[in-house]
């Protein structure tokens, strides 16, 4: 059985293996590589991987729109961080802007997601090829 995570985490932790493998990621593959997580997760698991509604590439140009809302202006550019969210601690005064963090996943949920950006990783190379 796989958790539900927050889109905005699984897309932060794709950008940082991303760009920690030096492979260009924007927007746009972005939300093909949410949709592949969705698609895949239940698939598997038999629920969806996120907490937020996740709507149709076929039908929306987006698979979930909180991630596409913060990704948007960056148009086709690289992708180098996450995007921020507001944070405030329990028992603390002032609101704090910081980049999302990834998740904790599962041994299985870390193969499924590791399946899917070497997937992409290939899908690029062809490309470049």
């Amino acid at each position: 059985m796989g958790n539900i995570y927050s889109a905005q985490n699984i897309a932060a932790y794709f950008i940082y293996e991303l760009n920690e493998q030096r492979v260009f990621i924007n927007s746009e593959a972005l939300q093909h590589l949410l949709a592949k997580v969705e698609m895949d997760w239940k698939s598997r698991f038999g629920h969806s991987a996120f907490s937020e509604n996740v709507s149709s590439l076929t039908t929306s140009k987006y698979a979930v729109k909180e991630v596409y809302e913060a990704y948007k202006e960056c148009g086709e550019c690289h992708l180098q961080i996450p995007a921020k969210e507001w944070h405030l601690e329990y028992g603390k005064f002032q609101l704090v802007h910081r980049p999302y963090g990834v998740p904790a996943f599962t041994a299985d949920e870390q193969m499924l997601i590791n399946n899917i950006i070497a997937k992409y990783r290939e899908v690029i190379l062809k490309k470049v090829s």
